[in-house]
């Protein structure tokens, strides 16, 4: 069963969150990056994607030398950590999840063992984060893992509060300390008794195990090397707002030709320009009644696939993955798409943008998946495709890092 361990964090001395915190590195675009740089020469964006010229060895200095400086400091004695995010979302509905940070020790292989993971992952991503720990030899953001039972949030309620900070969404992120040995007794025990299902973050998770298998290869052993700095949550409704990742579209001849590729597998429907008005009515038609989204230059449309297509497409599918969008679409839509270039967002309105400035040819708007289907691939030990699911929102870098040096 997973076994999952408290940590003495590393944490910013100071009242001034905002400043220094910052989004999970793979949603950051170098925009962004230079303007979260300017909010503090502290911001911890500058550890998990160092600038141009400074490489990863510039991120393991700052990390050493803002310790030496007093600007981050280790708490005194191994804890979880509480983490709770209240928000409002897309429907106006007050929500919020809870969970605990904690060390979650890694199975051999990514697959193996109790940590079930419910994505593919691609390679690039891997190598870069793998490059940045061997520097750093710390986990500077968490990933996100999911137990079926209950009784975490509950525990997490009686942490002793530690910081507060507002993101640039309005998200309020709360972390606490839970030190307290009876209550990490609960703990431990709440996340031992069922398999973890990794939410987001797979490619860290990847990129650790790569890392420790690396480590063991050459004779090192060392014990926060078997561990990933993890953020577990309920696998329930209430504490997850599951969004979809959208498929962008480069290199595509022409709108015209893209149409009459898809018309042979699918109905085009409910067309309408590209506006934000209809484009909030094709997302909510799509979540509710099905098919997926197109945007191109002509406008937006509602791609509905050939029952027949459909139906083939599915028996060819692991039957977890059977009603699951982005797994159908790949199956029926592959030979329509042919060689364009596919990148990843999860952003309708700002894909729907980049579609009408030029800066996309088009787009597919995908309906998220749900809970319930999340949990069956993962139980059945079969990943969706990668990018298909975004969790939201998402935990701040830099109110809590995890050494693999504990001292």
């Amino acid at each position: 069963m997973p076994e999952f361990r408290p940590f003495r964090g590393i944490r910013y001395r100071t009242d001034d969150l905002d400043a220094v915190a910052a989004p999970p590195y793979d949603v950051i675009d170098p925009a962004e990056r230079e303007a979260l740089a300017a909010r503090s020469r502290h911001n911890s964006v500058r550890l998990i994607l160092p600038g141009d010229g400074d490489g990863y060895e510039r991120a393991a200095a700052l990390l050493t030398e803002w310790e030496a400086e007093g600007v981050l400091a280790r708490d005194d004695v191994p804890a979880f950590y509480s983490y709770r995010m209240t928000f409002t979302d897309d429907s106006g509905a007050a929500r919020h999840s809870v969970g605990v940070l904690g060390g979650l020790v890694m199975p051999n292989a990514s697959g193996e063992g109790d940590v079930l993971p419910h994505e593919r992952t691609l390679p690039k991503a891997k190598s870069d984060r793998l490059a940045l720990l061997r520097a750093t030899r710390a986990n500077l953001d968490p990933i996100w893992g999911l137990t079926p039972v209950v009784g975490l949030a509950a525990a997490a309620a009686r942490a002793v509060p530690l910081a507060t900070t507002v993101d640039d969404d309005g998200v309020v992120h709360q972390l606490g300390a839970i030190s307290d040995p009876e209550d990490i007794n609960v703990i431990r025990t709440i996340v031992a008794q069922e398999p973890i299902v990794l939410a987001d973050g797979h490619h860290r998770f990847e990129t650790a195990i790569a890392y420790r298998n690396e480590r063991r290869g050459a004779g090192i052993t060392e014990p926060g090397d078997d561990a990933v700095m993890c953020l577990v949550v309920e696998l329930a409704e209430e504490h997850l707002w599951v969004q979809p990742i959208h498929r962008v579209l480069n290199g595509v001849s022409s709108s015209t030709g893209l149409r009459l590729a898809l018309a042979r597998r699918f109905r085009i429907v409910d067309a309408a320009p590209n506006t934000p008005t209809a484009l909030a009515s094709l997302v909510t038609t799509v979540r509710d009644q099905g098919g997926v989204g197109l945007v191109d230059a002509e406008g937006l449309a509602r791609l509905v696939a050939d029952p027949d297509d459909l139906e083939r497409a599915r028996v060819q599918l692991e039957p977890v993955l059977a009603d699951v969008p982005s797994a159908w679409f790949d199956a029926i839509a592959q030979d329509a798409l042919g060689d364009v270039e596919i990148t990843y967002r999860h952003d309708a309105a700002a894909v729907a943008a980049m579609v009408a400035n030029g800066t996309a040819d088009a787009a597919i708007l995908l309906p998220p998946v749900t809970v319930s289907q999340i949990r069956a691939a993962a139980k059945a030990r079969v990943r969706m495709p990668q990018k298909t699911t975004f969790f939201a929102p998402k935990p701040r870098t830099g109110l809590v890092f995890r050494s693999l040096d504990e001292a």
